[in-house]
């Protein structure tokens, strides 16, 4: 995995006026490997994704940064870190790679062949949805545009948001408790939730009839960050929560210890209720609706690949 600057030595000072650079092949596989490198946050943890050793990496890194003549990043006992330049070549590389792929779209579009790579978002613990039509559009697009490689990502809210506005992600399937001017944002379907207790919860063997909403705002409950819906206030009490959780599988970790309450979504806690390990909470009178949306950075250009996607899923990009 040598490459031809790899015993050029140390990294050289830089030059008063240096010439403006002239990017080869090769300046592109390495600014590949680099962001690569950031995106799994490390030498090591990229190594599966890049399928190359560990030495390999280094060395291309390494011979990136003396093709640029900047440091890009530190590592070694403290970690990974990204200098200052290495933050200014990983978002120019992304703007440039964003660049090749929309030259791509449009010759594939000219000559209607659909390829490249199509980065998703999705909130973490929505497969089993049985409303979500993702896997639907998944199988569609896989069979329409056999070319088109792919890229899942599961993800919380945030990474999904941050991805999309720094240009890693192309589109996201998320739920919505406000909307950011960042984005435009197109319907898809709902999300029931309701409130759960488990065994060992003083309400777990409560009669229905016996259950309301005083009884819950009794009830100690985990607080997940991200749900921000304001019907919560209406079923529970929400100020001075002992449980916080950033995500569905840690809310019901908290649920199963007997000791709280919680908001999960329907389709996750049905296997648990079925077994007899959870219960839900009156879904009759105490549930929240959420809706979930295909999300693009606003006003960012429409790609063939984004369009068909979009067209999958059953989404209509002029209805904005």
């Amino acid at each position: 995995m040598d490459t031809p600057l790899s015993g050029s030595g140390n990294l050289p000072p830089k030059p008063g006026n240096r010439p403006p650079l002239s990017l080869s092949g090769l300046d592109f596989k390495l600014l590949r490997v680099f962001k690569a490198v950031v995106e799994a946050g490390g030498f090591s943890a990229a190594q599966n994704e890049l399928n190359v050793g560990l030495a390999a990496i280094s060395k291309q890194i390494s011979d990136l940064e003396i093709r640029l003549g900047m440091r890009l990043c530190t590592r070694g006992r403290e970690g990974f870190c990204l200098t200052e330049e290495g933050k200014l070549v990983y978002q120019a590389s992304i703007d440039l790679f964003a660049s090749v792929d929309s030259f791509r779209d449009r010759l594939s579009s000219a000559q209607n062949e659909l390829t490249g790579d199509l980065n998703i978002g999705v909130i973490d613990n929505t497969f089993q949805d049985p409303n979500s039509p993702l896997i639907a559009a998944l199988r569609v697009l896989h069979d329409e545009a056999p070319k088109v490689r792919l890229r899942l990502h599961a993800s919380p809210l945030d990474d999904i948001e941050r991805g999309i506005v720094e240009g890693r992600l192309i589109v996201g399937v998320v739920p919505v408790y406000q909307r950011r001017e960042e984005f435009d944002y197109f319907d898809l379907y709902q999300e029931t939730s309701n409130a759960y207790c488990a065994m060992g919860h003083p309400l777990f063997d409560v009669d229905e009839h016996e259950i309301d909403v005083d009884v819950l705002r009794g009830c100690e409950v985990v607080n997940h960050r991200y749900a921000l819906h304001g019907d919560k206030a209406n079923f529970v009490t929400l100020d001075g929560q002992s449980a916080t959780a950033s995500q569905v599988e840690a809310v019901a970790m908290l649920v199963m210890t007997g000791r709280f309450i919680g908001f999960l979504p329907e389709h996750f806690a049905a296997h648990l209720v079925r077994d007899g390990v959870l219960r839900a909470l009156r879904p009759d009178l105490i549930n929240i609706r959420t809706n979930l949306n295909m999300i693009l950075r606003h006003n960012a250009p429409r790609s063939p690949l984004v369009k068909a996607f979009a067209t999958a899923l059953g989404v209509d990009l002029k209805a904005l």
